[in-house]
């Protein structure tokens, strides 16, 4: 998806990971601003090198942007559960697990552990950071 001039909200996650997948597309973040965007880390696009410069590994957790502020991995998940709408069951669930920055902290290793192993069931490799 391309960056168009008003995008305050970008997310960027492993596109090969039906985990990480399934967790954008269940968080509809659409309904919160339209100008959201959900990014691919495994395309090329602007933000991914940025995150790269700024020394954020995509491997070890999702990276969210919000009007020029980089969350990353649980930081990332739970700045999501406090901006995401409460419209559907998911995301109720989401909030009220990983509104506590702690929670947030204490799970998400686990979550990592298990995109990690999943990728190497799948004969998925690691993101590949863009050389340009």
């Amino acid at each position: 998806m391309a960056m168009n001039e008003y995008s305050p909200i970008v997310l960027v996650y492993d596109g090969e990971c039906p985990i990480c997948s399934a967790y954008c597309k269940a968080l509809a973040l659409r309904q919160l601003d339209p100008g959201f965007q959900v990014v691919n880390a495994r395309e090329p696009h602007p933000i991914v090198r940025e995150i790269n410069r700024l020394g954020l590994d995509l491997d070890e957790g999702f990276v969210l942007k919000i009007d020029g502020d980089f969350y990353h991995g649980a930081d990332a998940i739970n700045r999501l559960a406090l901006i995401a709408t409460n419209t559907s069951m998911f995301n109720r669930i989401n909030y009220y697990i990983f509104r506590s920055r702690f929670l947030s902290r204490l799970l998400y290793p686990v979550l990592r552990i298990g995109r990690n192993t999943i990728l190497i069931l799948l004969g998925k490799t690691k993101i590949a950071a863009p050389t340009s």
